[in-house]
């Protein structure tokens, strides 16, 4: 009997804790309760958010790995950051293997939610909104992972970034899905990445809808193996709010899909609709560059069978009267400017409309541009590679 109750004690002690919910509910102190709940959650806890708006006056942080947040909806649990001091994120999350789901973030003073060095992190069902609409005061990002491997953003919402609404930058294997973004600047950036799938998501209103950019000197280089396919594109016409100075107070008005300075890139299955500048743009990097590591140029960009619908007919570019009337009142839908090898760098389905800049020099702007009919060679008929392109599957198991 005691080696029994000895062997029973042995077993209870080395056995791993059971996981903990910690339940926080909106009302008085909600700061204080909320940020000591995800500095005492240990792996494998759930932070439990309950309904209701978190008025809450500085940003929140999370270095723990393995570590839920979930709230009860992203209508029904608010975390409002109007009151917010200082100027840096809402929430920052550095812990590998977290779950964020089911909660929105509003007005915060800097990015909305930002995940850094957080490998297989999963954003599910979370919401970021500036309620002014949009601001150049408002904050860069909504969400925004950046430095880390495994990302998947699913079901997400997000409306009024002066940058990008849903930013993956400098990492690799990503999915950004199922998504809604309306009336940032950027509606999803892809930035000096690998092997992500952007796929079934809504842009609307923005500047750009989905741009892929790769961008000299940083820590992370060689963005490229994109996959855009199956999202809706339509009617990105918010004038562009960005703060001076930012990459992306270059993109214009009006533009549908973007790609720059990429390798690897396929944008096929997309409905384009009413983007007045140009539905595809695939383009160099447009400014001078000391980076000697850096490619410029986009490569093996492929442009396959997508559905446009009334683009092009209010381009914001030079000498936008005359290329109208040239090209009889719309421009076609995909736009190249010219630079790169034209055997290799811009591959387009047959049937499809383009139309070229024809620049003669990178970085050196629009100098010397002789805009004619695109003439690309159409995509080889081999299966665009897919292989380890998009977030692993085990990270679908979070949120099922």
């Amino acid at each position: 009997m005691k080696a029994f109750a000895f062997a029973a004690l042995l077993a209870a002690v080395s056995a791993p804790a059971m996981a903990a919910t910690h339940r926080v509910d909106a009302g008085t102190g909600a700061q204080e309760r909320l940020q000591e709940a995800l500095i005492l959650a240990k792996p494998g806890d759930m932070v439990e958010l309950g309904a209701g708006r978190f008025v809450l006056t500085d940003g929140l942080s999370l270095d723990v790995p393995g570590v839920t947040v979930k709230g009860a909806g992203m209508e029904a649990t608010v975390l409002d950051f109007t009151g917010q001091q200082g100027a840096g994120e809402g929430l920052l999350v550095t812990g590998d293997q977290v779950t964020l789901r089911d909660f929105a973030v509003e007005n915060p003073k800097g990015d909305g939610v930002k995940s850094k060095g957080a490998d297989d992190i999963v954003y599910y069902r979370v919401r970021v909104t500036w309620t002014g609409g949009p601001r150049a005061t408002n904050g860069a990002y909504g969400l925004y992972p950046v430095e880390s491997t495994n990302v998947l953003i699913d079901g997400c919402q997000v409306s009024g970034a002066s940058d990008a609404g849903i930013y993956v930058g400098q990492s690799k294997n990503i999915t950004v899905r199922n998504s809604v973004v309306e009336a940032n600047v950027a509606g999803i950036e892809i930035e000096n990445s690998r092997n992500a799938l952007v796929a079934r998501n809504f842009a609307t209103r923005n500047t750009g809808g989905i741009l892929v950019f790769d961008l000299p000197a940083l820590p992370v280089m060689g963005g490229g193996n994109v996959i855009v396919e199956h999202n809706l594109v339509v009617a990105n016409d918010t004038p562009n709010f960005a703060p001076p100075g930012n990459i992306v107070a270059g993109v214009r008005r009006g533009t549908g899909i973007l790609i720059m300075a990429n390798d690897k890139v396929l944008v096929e299955d997309n409905v384009l609709s009413r983007n007045p500048t140009a539905p595809v743009m695939v383009i160099a990097y447009p400014m001078a560059f000391a980076d000697t590591t850096y490619n410029p140029l986009p490569r093996q960009v492929i442009v396959g069978r997508n559905s446009y619908d009334g683009g092009g007919y209010d381009p914001q570019i030079d000498g936008a009267p005359m290329l109208l009337q040239a090209f009889g009142g719309t421009l076609p839908p995909v736009l190249w400017d010219g630079l790169g090898d034209p055997a290799s760098t811009l591959y387009v389905a047959a049937g499809t409309q383009g139309w070229s800049l024809n620049l003669p020099e990178q970085g050196k702007g629009m100098a010397g541009a002789r805009p004619g009919p695109l003439k690309a060679p159409a995509p080889a008929p081999v299966a665009f590679d897919r292989t380890g392109i998009g977030a692993p599957p085990e990270l679908d198991k979070r949120i099922r």
